[in-house]
């Protein structure tokens, strides 16, 4: 591939259990992902696309590979050891949404924020930006209980667009979203 890369995954492996038991799950991935580029992993159940996930975004360390992004080498690392470059680098969009059960969707979204430092006015209005963002202005004070599993999915993909990540990752984002709501634009910043 040509031009700027964002984010470059070199001869990444990684397996699971030992002797007679181990399963290789990653045996020497390549990637490279240039900016504004949309990339879907596809396959079977247990191929690995959650593990490859896992470890791009700095949860999970590799065996062996690299991964750069944005001039950061960290694909070894322990998962501790990566967590400012996880915050200000990668947004995370899980298959259960993380949300906490007494705080409101807007305090969900802020408080992401607020823990990587943004101060809290600010944080307060780029979470109802984000909120907006994903059709849930009418909702921002109704707490997970309160939200469809739809809504609630769009809160945690809210969170995620407000901390202008450099990659976002997915993993099965849309499982819960109505089909009208799958044409959410992330941001082009890179």
């Amino acid at each position: 591939m040509g031009g700027w890369v964002v984010l470059r995954v070199s001869d990444l492996t990684k397996g699971f259990g030992s002797g007679s038991n181990r399963l290789e799950v990653l045996k020497g991935i390549d990637l490279e992902i240039q900016p504004g580029e949309l990339v879907a992993l596809m396959g079977p159940s247990g191929c690995g696309k959650s593990t490859l996930l896992n470890i791009i975004g700095g949860l999970l360390p590799a065996e062996s590979g690299e991964i750069n992004l944005k001039s950061r080498s960290y694909g070894l690392r322990n998962p501790s050891s990566v967590v400012d470059d996880r915050r200000n680098l990668v947004g995370w969009i899980f298959q259960d949404f993380h949300l906490l059960d007494h705080l409101s969707a807007l305090d969900n979204v802020a408080m992401a924020l607020e823990i990587s430092g943004v101060p809290s006015k600010e944080a307060e209005e780029r979470a109802r930006d984000a909120l907006a963002r994903v059709n849930l202005s009418d909702r921002m004070d109704h707490i997970p209980d309160q939200l469809s599993g739809g809504q609630q999915q769009r809160v945690a993909i809210a969170r995620a667009l407000c901390m202008q990540p450099r990659i976002m990752l997915f993993d099965e984002p849309t499982s819960a979203l109505d089909l009208s709501l799958i044409h959410i634009s992330a941001p082009t910043r890179l």
